[in-house]
């Protein structure tokens, strides 16, 4: 598949802000979907996102990306916090209304896994039944600290949280603990020698095409878990 992969949508968020658009990727086997934002460096139609649909199309689970209003305009700096969040709802709406009957999950890449889960740290999704990151954001790189993960305790829907060892943007000696005072609701799988994209080394014996099969097959089955 090309790189617009998926039936183009548009949703609205705000009078202010406006609308922006998404793509929906849902075979005709599927048993949920899930609604994917991108990180803060590149959008929907990116290799990363890309890739992650078509291999969860191949899953049986629908997708729909989406973009962030900075990205739709194509600005580099990201909007406010409280921008992104209004966006995670308002496509969390037309998410469920692509889904129809099936399962709806939420999460994304970076960034976008963060904001939906503030969002959902805010007010909680009734129609969302668990939340997946593709690589959690939890500092800065090269300084490492655990405050942006304070929300999540307020998160109440299982997450499952994807991160490669070598991450320089979540330090497993933090994340872990993190992962364990959230109890039962959050799930940890790590991709050993992985970084924030989970990109391996050269000396790695495994590609970067099957580690993100691995990853998505990871996501696959924990989503058919929570249905």
């Amino acid at each position: 598949m090309g790189t617009t992969a998926g039936k183009e949508i548009f949703f609205a968020i705000n009078e202010k802000v406006g609308a922006v658009s998404g793509l929906l990727l849902k075979p005709g086997n599927a048993s949920a979907l899930l609604l994917l934002a991108h990180g803060a460096g590149a959008g929907m139609r990116h290799r990363f996102m890309e890739q992650v649909a078509v291999k969860l199309a191949e899953a049986e689970v629908a997708t729909l990306r989406y973009q962030f209003p900075y990205m739709e305009k194509r600005t580099k700096r990201p909007d406010s916090e409280s921008v992104l969040m209004d966006t995670v709802c308002a496509a969390v709406a037309a998410a469920k209304k692509a889904a129809g009957d099936l399962p709806l999950f939420a999460g994304g890449k970076s960034m976008g896994g963060r904001m939906t889960s503030l969002a959902a740290a805010r007010q909680p999704f009734e129609a969302v039944r668990g939340l997946i990151f593709f690589g959690f954001p939890l500092h800065a790189a090269g300084r490492p600290g655990s405050e942006r993960g304070a929300h999540l305790a307020e998160v109440a829907m299982p997450m499952l949280f994807l991160q490669g060892s070598r991450d320089a943007l979540a330090e497993l000696k933090l994340l872990k603990p993190l992962c364990a005072k959230i109890g039962k609701r959050a799930e940890l799988f790590v991709v050993e020698g992985g970084d924030h994209s989970f990109h391996m080394m050269k000396s790695a014996k495994r590609s970067d095409e099957e580690v993100l099969g691995e990853v998505v097959e990871k996501a696959a089955r924990w989503i058919k878990r929570h249905i």
